[in-house]
């Protein structure tokens, strides 16, 4: 079993913790957060130790699960990989690209492991879809939250649009041609609210929207391709998959056939792919140490998480035009 210890006890790195303390593949050695008393807290009422010195925790792991504030998580990143520990690396994957850009050659350079928290991936929704979505053309994402103080301290692309970012750069396998985009600031000093339109060289376009003062939770996004329309509810951990082909000479009764001006027609049928009862956290944590151990390359790379930071913070620099 892996050692593995966390940076940050906020109320994403209690998540973390409780499921690498019931993990198979880790053993939990403990955490370090920066508010003493927090820290106090958390060991009293959990019984995960708490670790006095960023240092001493790092020494006794050999994977840093690193759930602070982002500002801190190239600063973080560096002690562990000087200290030659993986690191699996909350969303976003730090502040600026050019810290992100250096992370990753660090980890190269001593021949370590790292992955991104973008959890999405790993939604078991989009889990049973994803080999389906080939090719789309548009897609269209929701991700609508309501108002919670926690987070806004960030603009919303980089608090909730950079996990539809990530899902979009991982199935759209073309480089973005040009990225449109407009936010508006309600209650924040930054947008709370944001549309981008991100356009790739094949063609395809994705249409991004993202709120965080909403009345409503929504989080769906739906692709469109040649002869098939795929939804997925990243919330309700459901999906839809309607596809198209040539239709019988002779249909059904109940067949859905639909015809073209051009006399072309087609038949309509419906796809229920299984949706496994599975944890996304618990899984992206695992699937980590799988490739710690079996030296492969982690499902969402340093590089996954560069790239979105890269186009999210494309968009964010589109409000101030």
């Amino acid at each position: 079993m892996l050692k593995a210890g966390v940076l940050g006890a906020g109320h994403l790195g209690k998540i973390h913790l409780r499921l690498l303390n019931q993990s198979e593949k880790y053993e939990l050695v403990g955490f370090y957060d920066a508010d003493q008393a927090n820290g106090k807290k958390v060991e009293a009422e959990f019984g995960y130790k708490f670790f006095d010195s960023i240092d001493a925790l790092i020494d006794a792991v050999d994977m840093v699960d690193i759930v602070t504030p982002t500002l801190s998580h190239y600063d973080c990143a560096k002690q562990a990989i000087a200290k030659g520990k993986h690191i699996f690396i909350e969303k976003p994957i730090t502040n600026t690209v050019e810290e992100a850009e250096h992370i990753r050659e660090l980890l190269a350079k001593h021949s370590l492991r790292g992955q991104v928290g973008h959890v999405e991936r790993f939604n078991p929704a989009f889990m049973a879809v994803k080999d389906d979505i080939k090719s789309p053309m548009f897609i269209e994402s929701h991700r609508l939250a309501e108002f919670n103080p926690r987070g806004t301290d960030v603009p919303v692309v980089l608090d909730l649009m950079i996990h539809d970012i990530d899902i979009v750069l991982s199935i759209v396998k073309s480089t973005v041609k040009n990225i449109s985009a407009s936010g508006v600031s309600v209650i924040s000093d930054t947008p709370d609210i944001a549309n981008a339109r991100i356009e790739f060289e094949n063609g395809c376009v994705a249409n991004l929207t993202a709120s965080r003062i909403s009345l409503k939770k929504m989080r769906k996004a739906r692709f469109f391709q040649k002869d098939a329309y795929i939804s997925v509810d990243f919330l309700d951990k459901k999906c839809e998959v309607v596809k198209m082909k040539d239709a019988p000479e002779h249909p059904g009764d109940f067949d859905m056939v639909l015809q073209n001006a051009e006399g072309i027609k087609k038949q309509i049928y419906f796809d229920n792919p299984h949706i496994a009862n599975t944890n996304s956290i618990l899984d992206e944590l695992e699937t980590f140490a799988d490739a710690i151990n079996n030296n492969t390359t982690p499902i969402v790379t340093l590089q996954d998480g560069t790239e979105a930071l890269r186009v999210a913070n494309q968009i964010i620099n589109c409000f101030n035009k």
